[in-house]
């Protein structure tokens, strides 16, 4: 059971959630104050953004390893993004030339060694449109001992187009990989200060300067201005250690689980502990082991629970890991699902066709199906009429719909797309449904089977620590278009997951189905208590009240939910750790939220319990079109983690009590 501090007020403003954390995911928004300041670049609150979620805001290593690769192999008028190949930089140059008019860019090939000096200029034309330099004092290495940078740079006015790139890709390096370079440059990690000499060098060249907050939006509809941060952040900790369960003999889990000798002997030896980086292949190979629904022996409650095969069962192909791929955020899986399919239809000689986002997504998804391809219809309910709406896109097409994009359950309403209608239109008319179940998590709900592609971000519940971001794709082996599919990623997937975060997210996802369960149980019994405080609830008054609704899929479209509910379930209902809550007037939301004793940032699914006003953030400068939709502006998201449920009943209580205070109060 994890600590039960009032972590609100423990993580002051702008600091990383959990606090102290290096690589953290989240930051501290402790107020709705806070949160629309965050928005609106209040100075109060800019200034004191050490992180943030790490699409939005660029970690401040990757800001200063960019720095000096912008002041070594660019221009005065330049800025960078890094990232992890050819392939990727060779997508972000073609966004940017897709854009009009056209925005040159460029990209430096950088490949970082141990005990690699930077040289005084480069060794490449300033004005090529790739350039390459590897440099090296040290012997041939392999793995995490060789970093190979793709530095894409393009003039500073461009900066919201490259920006915009970065964020909805999720393809970006990674802050372990930026710390990872920087240490082969002889160079700190952001945050942490170097000698005074390298400083003094630093400062005179200005090569530590950043991007300045304030006009760090989650579309910059500005250029950045340049300023230099100061921040007191350790540059690592220790990863979370969890209890071991009984460890069993070698031969019995070979036995059981069918791993290789190689890989079971790896984690009879270091389970309780981080990997080895050099064999972080190991630690891919046990992610997607458990990503395709088997159990692994270093997993928590094993032997405990039901090992179902995902999609398997009744003369169906399970999933395989062979059919399981690895990305470094969730984003970029959803990106690169677009993308595959987009292939395959081109394969066959045909036009791509419009896709749809089905129901009210995450707001990256539509931007990509928007912005890559050839267009978007947008479906933006999710209900029983949208359906029919789409029945009649389909048949109204001049080109067949290429893809169906959709969330189950959806984010933040949590309202759940029905799945069998949605599968018998896409079997009649041809198009590939892409499912995300980051909400509903492959422990809770069955996806795979109404599903061409699943995608997943495994920086939330799969996680759990808030610490390392990861994303996973897989396809469905039994899927009408599953060949043309592997096709495609046979001759085009790439593996971009920093080995360091591959390990991180190992570990830390080694107990997730006991996590999922304590998790489940929590937020039922907390949503109850909730919902018998609403004015849904007719069991008694709603005089005085100030919560309107609660938003859960036990209370949002449980039957279509149940279609894909696993049973028995893990936990009571099987629901899942998220729900949101609207109100009664604006007054009372901030009231509730000012007053919630837990941690507050964005992200999800982390091991304890953290709330934002989620349209606040997600949709500040479109309010008005996110409640078009039925996406209020004083809806708070919570998503709820492992604390003891009478401290949570405690928190929320009173929390609600200060709601209806100032409801009364009005």
């Amino acid at each position: 059971m994890i600590a039960t501090q009032r972590a609100s007020e423990a993580i002051p403003l702008g600091s990383s959630v959990p606090a102290l954390t290096p690589h953290a995911i989240s930051v501290s928004l402790p107020t709705w104050r806070d949160n629309v300041g965050y928005e609106e670049g209040d100075k109060r609150v800019v200034d004191r953004m050490e992180t943030g979620y790490p699409r939005f805001f660029i970690h401040r290593s990757i800001q200063k390893l960019a720095a000096l690769c912008v002041a070594k192999f660019g221009r005065p008028d330049e800025l960078c993004i890094l990232l992890p190949s050819p392939q990727v930089a060779a997508e972000g140059r073609d966004f940017l030339a897709n854009q009009k008019p056209s925005l040159p860019a460029r990209i430096v090939e950088f490949v970082i060694c141990p005990s690699l000096t930077l040289p005084s200029s480069p060794t490449t034309p300033l004005d090529s449109s790739v350039s390459s330099l590897s440099i090296s004092d040290a012997a041939p290495a392999t793995g995490v001992d060789l970093i190979e940078l793709q530095i894409l740079l393009f003039d500073k006015a461009h900066w919201a187009f490259a920006k915009a790139f970065w964020q909805h890709t999720g393809d970006g390096i990674s802050s372990r990989t930026a710390e990872r370079a920087l240490s082969f440059l002889g160079e700190a990690p952001a945050g942490v200060a170097p000698d005074p000499a390298t400083g003094a060098a630093l400062e005179k060249q200005g090569k530590n300067a950043t991007i300045n907050w304030k006009n760090n939006r989650h579309y910059g509809r500005k250029t950045p201005s340049i300023s230099t941060p100061s921040s007191s952040t350790p540059s690592f900790t220790p990863a979370p250690q969890r209890p071991d369960p009984p460890k069993r003999p070698v031969e019995e889990r070979i036995a059981d689980e069918n791993l290789t000798p190689d890989l079971t002997t790896y984690l009879e030896e270091r389970y309780g502990r981080n990997l080895p980086l050099f064999n972080a292949h190991l630690a891919k190979h046990a992610l997607k082991r458990r990503i395709a629904g088997g159990l692994l022996p270093s997993d928590e409650g094993f032997g405990a629970v039901a090992d179902i095969q995902r999609g398997g069962g009744d003369g169906k192909k399970a999933v395989r890991e062979e059919d399981v791929y690895l990305y470094p955020t969730g984003m970029s899986a959803i990106w690169h699902a677009h993308d595959i399919v987009r292939r395959a239809r081109r394969a066959e000689g045909k036009p791509e066709g419009e896709s749809v986002c089905y129901g009210f997504p995450y707001t990256d998804t539509l931007k990509i199906l928007q912005k890559w391809g050839d267009g978007c219809h947008f479906l933006g309910r999710g209900g029983p009429d949208d359906v029919d709406a789409l029945a009649e896109v389909c048949a109204k097409a001049e080109t067949p719909i290429l893809s169906l994009f959709c969330e189950f359950p959806s984010n933040p309403l949590l309202t759940s797309p029905d799945l069998v209608r949605l599968r018998k239109l896409a079997d009649q008319y041809g198009f590939a449904i892409v499912i995300d179940e980051t909400i509903g998590n492959f422990i809770n709900v069955e996806v795979v089977q109404f599903a061409d592609v699943v995608v997943s971000s495994l920086s939330k519940i799969f996680s759990g620590d808030a610490n390392v971001m990861g994303g996973s794709l897989v396809l469905n082996p039994n899927g009408p278009l599953y060949t043309k599919l592997q096709t495609v990623m046979t001759s085009s997937y790439e593996d971009n997951y920093f080995p360091e975060d591959s390990v991180y997210m190992e570990r830390n996802s080694r107990d997730y189905r006991g996590r999922i369960k304590r998790i489940n149980d929590n937020t039922y019994a907390l949503t109850s208590l909730l919902h018998s405080r609403s004015l849904r609830d007719d069991s008694s008054s709603s005089t005085g009240k100030a919560v309107k609704r609660v938003y859960y899929p036990r209370y949002q479209t449980p039957e279509i939910f149940h279609q894909a509910r696993r049973t028995p379930t893990l936990g009571e209902g099987g629901y899942g750790g998220l729900f949101s809550l609207t109100f009664t007037s604006a007054k009372a939301s901030e009231a509730f939220f000012d007053n919630l004793q837990c941690a507050k940032g964005p992200s999800l699914g982390t091991a304890f319990t953290l709330a934002c006003p989620y349209t606040i953030l997600a949709h500040y400068f479109e309010l008005d079109w996110a409640a078009g939709y039925g996406v209020e502006a004083n809806l708070v998201r919570v998503s709820v983690g492992e604390e003891d449920i009478e401290t949570l009943k405690e928190w929320f209580g009173a929390a609600v009590d200060a709601a209806e205070a100032a409801v009364g109060d009005a």
